[in-house]
């Protein structure tokens, strides 16, 4: 039994949440975001500001997106309204970030700057040395946030490279000298 499927999604005012054709589509004041799901495993029930999902078969996969599926609707229902944010930070010397238009160009000790294409929907800022980025859809944005933090991951021994704020990188000791 799935602790997250039983819960009841609360739908606030102002989001209308639709189920056709198996894509459940979920339109707030400041996106709209579709996701597919499997209607065979999982039932929705939409009522009034309440969305009740429950397995439709005792199989393992419908028992298994029950709850994620659950989840996956309250994601889309707090995106479409206040939306997500992912805080990155650079240390290093010399390593810097800018935004140029659609891209994110990275300068993090590589002979060339590193240029990553922001996708549609995600907004990027830079301040001096953190990276904000902001979105409506969880995963995509979380994709892109560990798609810039794997350019230059943080080392171990000065804590150098990108990482994702408040972020604790083990630190090894080094060499010691004789």
């Amino acid at each position: 039994m799935s602790r997250l499927g039983k819960i009841p999604v609360v739908i606030p005012a102002g989001v209308e949440v639709t189920l056709t054709d198996g894509v459940l589509k979920t339109k707030g004041p400041k996106a709209t975001l579709e996701r597919p799901v499997k209607v065979d495993d999982v039932s929705f029930t939409i009522e009034g500001n309440e969305m009740t999902l429950a397995p439709v078969n005792e199989t393992k996969a419908a028992k298994a997106l029950w709850g994620t599926y659950a989840a996956h609707a309250r994601n889309m229902i707090t995106g479409v309204t206040e939306g997500f944010t992912r805080v990155l930070e650079i240390e290093g010397v010399g390593y810097r970030a800018a935004v140029e238009g659609n891209k994110i160009v990275l300068n993090v000790g590589f002979s060339h700057p590193v240029h990553l294409e922001i996708p549609e929907g995600i907004s990027a800022e830079v301040v001096k040395s953190a990276i904000t980025l902001t979105g409506s859809d969880k995963d995509a944005l979380g994709q892109f946030a560990a798609n810039v933090r794997k350019v230059k991951k943080p080392e171990p021994y000065k804590g150098k490279g990108i990482r994702y704020q408040g972020e604790h990188i083990i630190r090894k000791q080094g060499k010691k000298a004789v």
